[in-house]
């Protein structure tokens, strides 16, 4: 059976929840292979209308096992409260296992985030403050915490006494606050380790069990190839690496496994946060955009960025994600316009480039634009390709000319069922 990571080939926010629930139905696992609490993945179906910040999106089939891998950084209090959530709207959480060795993001993470934040004034990143930067610093520094540490409350205070005194002196002499409290902070990992007890597991058996008897498993990603720590537009990105290369590591199954990928696509463009956004649109169109595809952070709630297709992009995420297909996401939200444009190039120093640079030199592009015909009339209640406006399959063909990888599925509302497949 095939091994799927659905990832992001943009900036994040392409839907890539939406089309884990809807391949889950088939799914024997899930894994989320990294990130953390930063960025929310939006479901709607029979249980109602969701967003996922750690808990995997298939959460809603019963008989998918679905894992918070090891590459995850987990903030114990947000996913205990995502796991009441669920239970309260009557989903069973019987099948969630949560790595052991996945990252804690402490308190003190998020206080750091917002403090170095503030710092920066004009020059914010953009972060979304959840605490992911320092938590995958400690990591990087091994001085923090896993999900077992929660469950020795011994080994627990041996910890967080020895990073304790370390960082209540950069509080106190760096930013002029006052120290956290080494007991509260203890009690505060332990009383979650306490309720998340149930969940914690030594992930390795299972997972193993599952490639042995060739189940089927998606690997769930998190945000999008611009974003990616060493590909993305750094340093205006998340701390851990989106691509499917990394989902190897953080879901613990051998790099030889995963044989397909699916790229998640947005039918448009949107980022939320900082950083160089080609195609941005601050008028009246992006504004129609941003409103018809509601495009607000599903973990902040700030309103993202929005822009014409970037094919430029798009391309550079599709060849570092390797895509073996695409899932175009979104593609409803265009119905009203009467022209659609493609950046099919970037114009920098009086040259055009189809490549993405560096930061330095992409914040100086301008997009180089293609116009193609709209529609113009409500495709959501449309299952076949063959059905959608003729325009809607040239936009569709077009893009996938740009990208070079066939577009086999095809979101048309946020819904489950709002999905076209396509094989041909």
């Amino acid at each position: 059976m095939p091994i799927t990571a659905v990832v992001g080939t943009q900036w994040g926010d392409e839907g890539k929840g939406r089309i884990v629930d809807f391949l889950a139905q088939n799914a024997d696992m899930v894994i989320r292979f990294q990130g953390g609490n930063n960025a929310g993945h939006t479901v709607i179906n029979q249980f109602g209308k969701f967003r996922l910040h750690l808990v995997p999106c298939g959460i809603f089939n019963p008989k998918t096992i679905n894992i918070v891998g090891t590459g995850v950084v987990v903030n114990p209090e947000a996913i205990w409260q995502e796991i009441c959530e669920l239970k309260s709207a009557g989903v069973k959480m019987g099948t969630l296992l949560i790595s052991e060795r996945a990252q804690v993001v402490m308190p003190y993470h998020i206080l750091f985030d917002k403090l170095e934040e503030a710092s920066l004034g004009n020059k914010k990143l953009g972060t979304t403050l959840r605490g992911i930067a320092p938590v995958y610093a400690d990591k990087a520094a091994r001085v923090g915490l896993q999900m077992a540490d929660l469950l020795d409350k011994e080994y627990l205070t041996e910890r967080i006494e020895a990073v304790l005194a370390k960082k209540n002196l950069i509080i106190q002499a760096v930013y002029n606050q006052k120290p956290l409290s080494v007991a509260e902070m203890i009690d505060y990992a332990y009383d979650y380790g306490q309720k998340l007890k149930g969940y914690i597991c030594d992930i390795m058996p299972v997972v193993q069990k599952a490639l042995k008897e060739d189940k089927k498993i998606l690997l769930e990603g998190q945000l999008g190839v611009m974003r990616d720590l060493d590909w993305g537009i750094y340093p205006y990105t998340t701390s851990s690496n989106p691509l499917p290369g990394f989902a190897s590591v953080g879901a613990g199954i051998p790099p030889y496994k995963i044989n397909d990928i699916l790229g998640v696509v947005k039918a448009y463009s949107s980022s939320v946060g900082g950083g160089p956004f080609v195609t941005e649109l601050k008028d009246e169109t992006g504004n129609l955009i941003r409103e018809r595809g509601q495009e607000y952070g599903a973990a902040t709630g700030r309103p993202r960025r929005v822009g014409w297709f970037d094919a430029v992009a798009t391309r550079y995420g599709v060849q570092l994600t390797g895509a073996t297909r695409l899932a175009l996401s979104l593609l409803d939200v265009l119905d009203v316009f009467p022209k659609i444009k493609i950046c099919v190039g970037y114009r920098i120093n009086g040259k055009t480039i189809d490549t993405v640079p560096v930061t330095r030199l992409l914040n100086r592009c301008e997009p180089v634009y293609e116009e193609v015909e709209g529609w113009q009339t409500p495709i959501s209640e449309i299952r076949d390709f063959n059905d959608l406006p003729k325009p809607a399959q040239n936009y569709i063909q077009r893009l996938e000319s740009f990208l070079g990888v066939p577009i086999e599925i095809i979101s048309v509302g946020p819904k489950r069922e709002q999905i076209i497949t396509r094989q041909d």
